[in-house]
């Protein structure tokens, strides 16, 4: 095998490889990636076996062939090429080396064969739809801060990705909790995308898939079976086992009844948690909400480190109540809000809040109080 790229393509496709592959593992060829040239393209495959991401790029082959080579090894070369070089690389399957070449750096890393590498085997797939990178972006990154890290629910670490009923019809729905906050996040169904199986796609591949998203203007092709779910753009293909295990029935736990509303400037609001969280313990972060007409008292009292009080003007106009919420979880449930008002549906100072973006149902949050 012998080819020459771009330093910057070559950076793309060898970092999103080695984010995939596991640090530690018992498994010496799950730490390389399987390079393969052919035409006009060069692969970069690699995989912890729950996960498979191919790397597709343009590149000048002169000879093709495949090897495998240390992701993390070459992408820390890669990393430290100047920018604009062209880096050639050059597999001798005889000496077991890569030769990497780029202006008067050389390298030569040790391969291990192609043959060793899994491949992770194809499914029939029970739904194929296409949605926008922007409608994907939305329904993980809003749901991702409340996926559980627990690893004895398992179930729970991960996005529940379904098509659910909505208020006005189907819509593709993104769930994530953690038994403390949950966020619900809607959109509108893509076409074939009805009869989508509903999976729990892990932690890691949700990171990974981010990767994949940021061009808002990019179509992604989804395809869903029971136990696979794939994301691939026309140079990138993301595959990964989905969670083996049912979530939970969360409609349950999102509070229909909640009446007290607190009508709140979302950004002002998240300033003043993390203003008067400062003083708090960094074990309870408990920050206190005293609602009266119109107005927002926002307390914490750490009695070893000392207390604070912020007050905010906001629209309310239900009976006084004090509620107490963990400052983490309201930080990062405010920050999710796009539009300027952030919505607050109160009961009892026992019961989960619900919080929602002005009217917008399409994003709601539910967190759990807690004693202050």
């Amino acid at each position: 095998m012998k080819l020459s790229i771009e330093r910057s393509a070559l950076l793309k496709a060898v970092s999103q490889a080695q984010s995939v592959v596991e640090r530690r593992n018992t498994i010496p060829i799950l730490a390389n990636v399987l390079i393969e040239a052919e035409g006009d393209h060069v692969s970069f495959r690699a995989t912890d076996l729950d996960i498979e991401v191919v790397d597709k790029v343009s590149a000048m082959v002169e000879r093709s062939g495949a090897t495998t080579v240390s992701a993390v090894t070459l992408h820390e070369i890669v990393r430290k090429l100047p920018d604009g070089s062209l880096v050639n690389l050059t597999d001798d399957s005889a000496s077991g080396r890569l030769t990497v070449e780029a202006g008067r750096s050389n390298f030569q890393l040790a391969t291990l064969p192609k043959e060793d590498f899994p491949i992770m085997p194809t499914t029939d797939y029970a739904a194929n739809y296409s949605a926008s990178a922007m409608v994907l972006r939305r329904l993980f990154d809003k749901a991702k801060f409340a996926i559980s890290t627990e690893e004895t629910r398992y179930y729970l670490n991960g996005i529940y990705l379904h098509v659910a009923d909505g208020d006005d019809g189907k819509v593709l729905r993104a769930v994530a909790t953690d038994g403390h906050r949950l966020a619900r996040i809607d959109a509108d169904v893509p076409a074939g995308a009805a009869d989508m199986p509903g999976v729990i796609v892990p932690r890691k591949t949700v990171n990974e898939l981010r990767k994949l998203l940021d061009d808002d203007d990019a179509q992604i092709a989804v395809s869903v079976s029971e136990t696979k779910v794939r994301f691939a753009t026309p140079d990138v293909t993301l595959t990964s086992k989905v969670i083996d295990g049912t979530f939970p029935d969360y409609m349950r736990v999102i509070p229909a009844a909640n009446t007290r509303k607190l009508e709140v400037d979302a950004a002002d609001f998240a300033k003043a948690v993390d203003r008067v969280a400062t003083v708090s313990s960094e074990r309870s972060r408990a920050v206190k909400l005293a609602l009266d007409e119109d107005r927002l008292i926002l307390s914490v009292n750490a009695p070893d480190a000392g207390n604070a009080e912020e007050e905010l003007a906001v629209a309310y106009g239900d009976e006084k109540m004090e509620i107490g919420f963990n400052a983490k979880y309201l930080l990062e449930i405010a920050n999710q809000v796009d539009r300027e008002n952030a919505v607050f549906l109160f009961n009892s100072p026992g019961d989960p809040t619900l919080m929602r973006e002005g009217n917008d149902t399409s994003a709601i949050y539910v967190v759990m109080p807690m004693r202050v």
